[in-house]
């Protein structure tokens, strides 16, 4: 099996793909302001049977230059020009592999295309409101019907749909000042082994892509991750059926507080909604942020 890792840079209104195996991109050495950046990670497996494995995350964030989390956390790919032509041609990308709408002005979004799911989680500072109307105008467009039993609250909205005859469900939830969308579309094949939920449970997968240990408190359970612990578990259903029991647990369907720390960085605070028989890595990202990716 063959692991490619992309990343995207954008210089000088340029865009150039770098491939390597599964090796960071440096920083650019480039001294600036510490303007909003954006770092952008990608990595895409390929089987033996011809399918593909691909998962995508960016956040928008102040790059803090020549200090110690530069080296430690800016290892993505970051852009240091102004991010609307960034942003603009990440969403394009995503949209275009995964089949799923993207909304504007997000700070934090994640993506997955497999055999099992395509998905995409997005964080934006818009109104769930507006977030709301973005999607149904959006899949409508791609002819997916709603299932009629939507639950539409100021602050919450779940609704199922049906594309092509399979299962697909949108979750809009307001978190403090932002917004959080989860839209996810089933596909056909089934995930085994480490994958798989227990039945009417969600697992979590934890990993740490830092250079540094993380630990993460959720529901009464605190797990602690080495630096790079698990960091390839949302590469492929082979890569997550290896994390250790450790790093995985089992929660009734439901919404949670977590606690993030990196060992140089402040404790952040967020919640996490999921739903029964998903699958979700959260994986410790650049600042520790923590990048929730819907695996199944």
């Amino acid at each position: 099996m063959k692991r490619l890792t992309k990343a995207l840079l954008l210089a000088g209104g340029l865009v150039a793909t770098t491939a390597v195996l599964a090796s960071p991109v440096a920083t650019s050495s480039t001294h600036a302001s510490p303007t909003k950046s954006i770092h952008i990670g990608w990595d895409r497996t390929s089987r033996s049977d011809n399918t593909v494995d691909q998962t995508w995350w960016a956040v928008r964030t102040h790059c803090p230059w020549d200090t110690v989390a530069q080296r430690l956390f800016c290892t993505a790919v970051t852009y240091v020009l102004p991010t609307g032509a960034t942003g603009n041609y990440f969403e394009s990308k995503v949209s275009d592999e995964t089949g799923l709408p993207l909304p504007e002005r997000w700070d934090l979004t994640t993506a997955k295309n497999s055999p099992f799911i395509s998905s995409i989680h997005a964080e934006t500072p818009l109104d769930p409101a507006s977030v709301l109307a973005f999607y149904r105008a959006e899949l409508e467009k791609r002819g997916w019907t709603e299932n009629g039993d939507a639950v539409i609250e100021p602050d919450r909205a779940v609704i199922a749909f049906k594309a092509s005859g399979r299962p697909a469900l949108l979750r809009v939830t307001r978190e403090g000042d932002m917004t959080v969308a989860d839209l996810s579309l089933r596909k056909v094949a089934e995930a085994k082994g480490g994958l798989q939920p227990k039945p009417g449970q969600v697992k979590l997968m934890f990993g740490n892509k830092t250079d540094e240990e993380a630990i993460i408190t959720i529901n009464g359970q605190t797990i602690k991750l080495a630096a790079k612990a698990g960091a390839d578990l949302t590469d492929s259903a082979e890569d997550a059926a290896k994390v250790p029991a450790s790093q995985t647990i089992d929660l009734p369907p439901g919404k949670y507080k977590v606690i993030l720390k990196v060992t140089s960085g402040a404790a952040q605070n967020r919640e996490f909604e999921v739903a029964a028989n998903e699958t979700w890595g959260l994986l410790v990202g650049p600042d520790g942020a923590a990048l929730p990716i819907h695996l199944y």
